[in-house]
């Protein structure tokens, strides 16, 4: 049976500072890269004054950087796309903020909803469209940093599902 006397015994583990993990300041894992994407989109005082639409190029702005990685904010009027391309030799995860965002691949084709997120691997090809009448907001984590995003001509089919990328 459990007690204040079994606390006593046992003391308060967070009075043991040796056996606490210390937070990191920047993300070094997946989930840390997911988690970090996650947290900034809950917390829109951190992005939400920074969009801006703009219906003759795709907006971006990058929010963030830390060691090895950056995060990008960007914007999507109807109808603005990437085009099929892949990331280099960078992963990635892509979270919806605002909106709806078509992901495209030689796979399918996937709708990505607010809150929606995309795990990818370095070589994974896409295309992300906004393809809806309301303009989107997504938010793009890097690791590392992006230096290429090389351009495809590839034709793609539809199929159900979209292999090669984790939806979180």
């Amino acid at each position: 049976m459990n007690s204040d006397s079994d606390l006593q015994i046992a003391g308060d583990i967070l009075e043991v500072t040796h056996l606490l993990q210390t937070p990191r300041e920047h993300p070094a894992t997946v989930a840390e890269f997911v988690g970090l994407a996650r947290s900034l989109a809950e917390d829109r005082s951190q992005w939400e004054h920074l969009v801006r639409y703009d219906a003759t190029s795709r907006w971006y702005h990058r929010l963030r950087t830390g060691p090895g990685y950056e995060v990008w904010l960007l914007s999507w009027v109807p109808g603005q796309g990437s085009g099929l391309h892949d990331h280099g030799r960078s992963s990635g995860v892509l979270t919806v903020l605002d909106g709806t965002l078509t992901e495209r691949t030689e796979r399918g084709t996937r709708a990505l909803r607010a809150g929606a997120q995309r795990v990818f691997a370095p070589g994974y090809v896409h295309e992300v469209v906004n393809d809806a009448l309301e303009p989107a907001v997504s938010l793009h984590v890097y690791y590392p940093g992006l230096t290429e995003m090389p351009m495809h001509t590839a034709p793609h089919c539809e199929a159900p599902s979209v292999p090669g990328a984790l939806t979180v």
